[in-house]
């Protein structure tokens, strides 16, 4: 089953100017989805989805593909991110290239290696499912949250203030990362997400949101920590 890599690396970035290829640790961001990528060797085609040229020029530097651009439909603030997907899937079935499989990687997830994208495929196709989403354990349990009422503290799920943080089920958000789907099944629920989606757990470490520059310069902080423990 051929798979396809699509980064999706749009151009405008209100809260952090130039994300997608603002340097991380000394290089674009960016770079290190492409390599990745590139480097799992399970891909046919490593693309990069942008409405940016500079984005385009610096993802071919790094050695990804960018045969068309993006939209302006999918550029706009209400296009989603299957919206992006179908568009490049539809590009390249009007070139007669087709794939059983695709994975959506964020250009922002230096985290990923081409090992895991490896394993991650390897369990998909091991547990027969037909989409994979990374994600990572809440570091506090969320049954225990409080919330603010009339400038009063109440716990938000009464029924466990007295339950051991220990006797909790474990609840996981997702990473942010990339998905994996096959492609009959993201066509047939209009998402990567499918009611046989499988869980790839990966560790509080290995895990940050990108979303402002405190948050960008802990994510240098946890890479540099990974990198010296020899896990990426």
């Amino acid at each position: 089953m051929k798979s396809i890599a699509i980064i999706t690396a749009r151009g405008g970035s209100r809260r952090i100017p130039g994300k997608n290829i603002r340097d991380f640790c000394g290089k674009p961001i960016i770079a290190y989805s492409i390599e990745a990528a590139l480097g799992s060797g399970i891909f046919e085609k490593v693309m990069v989805s942008t409405d940016s040229r500079e984005i385009a020029d610096i993802a071919m530097s790094y050695g990804a593909e960018v045969p068309f651009f993006r939209s302006a439909a999918a550029s706009d603030d209400y296009a989603t991110t299957a919206d992006v997907l179908a568009e490049v899937l539809e590009s390249y079935e009007k070139e007669g290239r087709s794939f059983g499989r695709l994975c959506c990687l964020y250009p922002t997830a230096p985290f990923v290696t081409g090992d895991k994208l490896r394993r991650a495929m390897r369990e998909l196709e091991e547990r027969g499912a037909d989409a994979l989403m990374p994600v990572v354990r809440f570091g506090y349990p969320p049954q225990r949250a409080v919330v603010i009422h009339g400038g009063k503290l109440k716990y938000q799920y009464p029924e466990y203030e007295r339950a051991r943080s220990q006797d909790l089920e474990p609840l996981y958000h997702d990473c942010g990362q990339f998905y994996i789907c096959e492609t009959d099944a993201f066509r047939r629920c209009g998402s990567l997400i499918t009611p046989g989606t499988i869980p790839f757990i990966v560790p509080e470490e290995e895990v940050q949101d990108i979303d402002t520059l405190s948050d960008w310069k802990l994510a240098e902080i946890k890479y540099r920590a990974v990198l010296e423990k020899g896990r990426m």
